[in-house]
């Protein structure tokens, strides 16, 4: 049975935590009172942008029970009296709460019948109605359950939470809901069956994503996401129907199709196909066409193989799409594209909102919006890097310290773990890293004096498996190396996405500042494992190893940068190596098996060391520490480079990344601890320090190419403005695409640093650029601001 192509499963879950807004449930559900004084609210203040009959105008269409905004009664319920950024909903606050609910109950009322709570009979056999489902209905051509099936339509693995009465329209009558045909404007809720028709004979038929006037996306019927131009199409049909048949009324009898009902209804999970599986994932560099982690791979790497764009034809690179993403704040985001199918994130300022686009033209695809349940009013990094995809399912975190799991191919809600209390200072900025069968995320919360920790998570539920404190407990192993109880405010963040090395089944996590930041005097001791790299096991999240590389930091310098993961010959020996420029201003070159420290070279003046002994623990120089008078110290507070993302190239070499030439002026004050506030430690004059301290030549920033085998520079490329969130791209084609905060995208020859192409975005660009290839044509994306550019060269 082509059964329910265009059943839409409701966008959330309703959880346990009734205290929150979104798992509120209508009170007036299936009330006939209550509908109708909906219907005279939506007529006062509804009609003019979604049509009489909740069909569509201005606004979209109501009628199909799929919202683009969640259809949770909750949902509905902060869309209304929030309103949607970036669009012409309004907030109507002036709602009271039952009238709020009210308009609710009709809108429900305008998808067909709403069966009252408590009254959903279902009459058939489970058993009898999943063999017909899976053998005589043929419903697994075109639908999943449990990751059996095909994903032309929706998954169904979750259809439980439908009504049986909707469940039971939807099959007799698959068009019913469509409501108004193609209707006007935004209006068109009928599914819509797409036949397209290439030059070369071949034809494709399925549904519609999204279209305009020169292009179209569907998803074919074996579950094939395209994208193509009607321009260079033979033909192309849109038929304002579903894919799925109309007769089943008389191909099944009424009992079978009461017993596909029973058997949907026993549906509660989430689906479980394979989507994006952990073997594509762990073999990433085999599909350069798609950028599959935050990183571009397992190692962190953040290279790109692809070389259609190359040295010679890099100068007519052109800007192919720019989508605007509004809302407050910046986008730090590093896309993901698989098959096609390009995932972001948009600015944070309280709604964390999450896109899918084709990667091809930038069309959206769906959009999810969360709202920001508390707010810290201390808070600080109001960001999100991205998103994480595996399986069909996707995750991210929110300011909020949340962990979210989407359905990828439809951004309905699946679950939601609360990973900490915000109130505190935690959140979650940077998107999680999938290992195996877990999706491993970090925390921020450095500045607040948080004892921060690594989580993983089953990605089917969101329970979480194990758990691993950056600050060891007493009695573990560490905890002496704080001094008295300084352990339980140490900080020691892990907010950056980690890297993973399957041979070794090692994850190798990046730990940032003690707490306080600055005054050191009040946690006297190397305060482990604060400053380090942690190699951890992912199975158990027992700690295999570490190094720190700042010992009792006073500076703020984070070693949460790329640990970035290379097997290579270095002096004569093949090594596995994990290579990292820390903030403190040192490259470092370490052996990933054990952890054993093999060099440490500065990169930019580094005043605070002068060597490191036999075990590799730094030598530091008099007066490296802060102190109440204040001392002048290189690199500065922001460090030699940050957390921007660098880039190793393995037809070089060498490691491409932003560098900041300059000293730091480093006081320490009192440092009272108050939960949830910023916890520094800070003195007076500190900061940023004089131009040119000490008579030394003035600060300088811009990017660099560094070899790891003599701990040299090969070449630099200067900036006039420093950026610690633009980042570096080297690709096969000889370049080194790079983001400035001037508002620059560029394009140098990696091999010399010489400027060849460059476009001018006409605002900073606060993140690091990626690159994939669609149809055999590549591109490279970046975000600069509030937009999201992707480039190729002219077809």
């Amino acid at each position: 049975m082509k059964l329910l192509t265009f059943l839409l499963l409701p966008a959330t879950v309703c959880l346990a935590q009734s205290d929150r807004a979104e798992a509120q449930r209508n009170p007036f559900t299936g009330n006939a009172q209550a509908i109708a004084a909906g219907r005279t609210l939506f007529n006062q203040a509804c009609v003019a942008c979604h049509g009489a009959d909740g069909r569509g105008d201005r606004g979209p269409s109501l009628v199909s029970g799929n919202l683009s905004h969640g259809n949770a009664d909750g949902e509905i319920f902060i869309t209304i009296r929030s309103g949607v950024r970036g669009s012409q909903m309004p907030a109507f606050s002036n709602f009271t709460t039952d009238q709020t609910w009210q308009i609710i109950s009709y809108i429900r009322s305008l998808s067909g019948p709403v069966a009252p709570t408590g009254n959903d009979q279902v009459t058939g056999d489970a058993s009898a109605g999943k063999t017909v489902f899976e053998g005589k209905g043929g419903c697994l051509s075109c639908h999943q359950v449990g990751g059996a099936g095909k994903a032309v339509g929706p998954d169904l693995s979750g259809a439980g939470r439908l009504t049986a009465r909707q469940l039971l329209t939807k099959v007799e009558n698959p068009n019913q809901m469509a409501g108004g045909g193609r209707g006007r404007g935004r209006g068109a809720a009928r599914p819509e069956t797409v036949i397209a028709r290439t030059r070369d004979g071949h034809e494709y038929r399925g549904t519609r994503k999204n279209s305009d006037a020169f292009t179209v996306q569907m998803v074919d019927t074996d579950g094939k996401y395209h994208s193509f131009e009607k321009s260079k199409l033979a033909s192309l049909q849109i038929e304002p129907k579903s894919l799925m048949p109309d007769d089943y009324a008389k191909r099944l009898t009424a009992k079978e199709i009461q017993d596909v009902v029973a058997y949907l209804k026993t549906q509660n999970g989430f689906g479980s196909s394979p989507g994006l599986t952990w073997d594509r994932i762990r073999h990433a560099d085999k599909e350069p066409q798609n950028w599959l982690t935050y990183w571009g791979d397992l190692s962190g790497r953040h290279y790109s193989s692809l070389s259609q764009i190359n040295t010679a034809n890099v100068k007519n690179l052109q800007a192919k799409w720019a989508v605007q993403l509004p809302g407050d704040g910046i986008v730090e985001s590093v896309p993901l594209v698989v098959d096609g199918i390009m995932y972001t994130t948009g600015p944070v300022g309280g709604t964390a909102e999450v896109m899918a686009l084709d990667a091809k033209t930038g069309r959206q695809l769906w959009r999810y919006q969360r709202k920001q349940k508390i707010t810290n009013p201390y808070e600080i990094n109001r960001v999100n890097r991205g998103v994480t995809v595996f399986g069909n399912r996707l995750f991210f975190g929110t300011l909020d310290a949340a962990l979210v799991a989407l359905d990828a191919r439809t951004g309905a809600f699946l679950w939601e773990v609360q990973v900490a209390d915000t109130m505190l200072g935690y959140s979650i900025t940077s998107p999680p890293l999938v290992v195996k069968d877990k999706i491993i995320t970090g925390i921020t919360g450095g500045e607040f004096g948080v004892r921060a920790f690594i989580d993983a998570y089953d990605p089917a539920t969101g329970k979480r498996l194990w758990r691993w404190y950056s600050i060891p407990a007493k009695g573990e192993f560490g905890n002496e190396t704080w001094d008295a109880e300084s352990w339980q405010h140490g900080g020691s963040p892990t907010w950056l996405t980690g890297s993973y090395d399957p041979e070794l089944n090692t994850v190798y996590w990046a730990i940032g500042n003690p707490g306080p930041d600055i005054n050191g005097d009040v946690r006297k001791g190397d305060n482990l494992f604060s400053c380090s790299v942690v190699a951890l096991d992912p199975d158990t999240g027992q700690r295999k190893w570490h190094y720190q590389f700042t010992p009792n930091d006073t500076h703020d310098w984070d070693s949460t940068e790329d640990m970035v993961l290379v097997d290579r010959m270095w002096h004569g020996q093949n090594r596995k190596l994990l290579l990292h420029a820390d903030r403190n201003g040192i490259f470092y070159v370490l052996d990933r098996e054990t952890g054993k420290f093999l060099a440490g070279s500065p990169f930019v003046r580094a005043t605070w060391v002068k060597g490191w002994d036999e075990d590799g623990r730094p030598i530091t120089t008099e007066n490296w520490r802060a102190n109440p008078e204040g001392t002048t110290v290189y690199p500065s507070l922001g460090g030699g480079s940050n957390f921007q993302a660098p880039s190793y190239s393995p037809l070089t070499g060498w490691m491409y990344f932003m560098y900041y030439d300059g000293p730091g002026r480093y006081s320490i004050g009192p440092a009272p601890f108050e939960p949830g506030k910023q916890y520094q430690g800070r003195g007076t004059g500190g900061g940023f320090g004089p131009p040119a301290a000490n008579g030394q030549a003035p600060p300088s920033q811009g990017m660099m190419a560094f070899d790891p085998e003599t701990g040299k520079t090969q070449w630099k490329f200067e900036l006039s403005q420093n950026s610690l969130s633009s980042g570096v791209l080297a690709t096969g084609g000889g370049l080194l695409f790079a983001a400035s905060g001037e508002g620059n995208f560029m394009a140098l020859d990696a091999k010399t640093g010489t400027p060849l192409w460059r476009f001018g975005a006409g605002a900073q660009i606060p993140s690091s650029p990626m690159s994939y290839s669609v149809d055999g044509k590549q591109y490279v994306a970046v975000s600069s601001a509030n937009v999201l550019y992707s480039f190729a060269l002219p077809d």
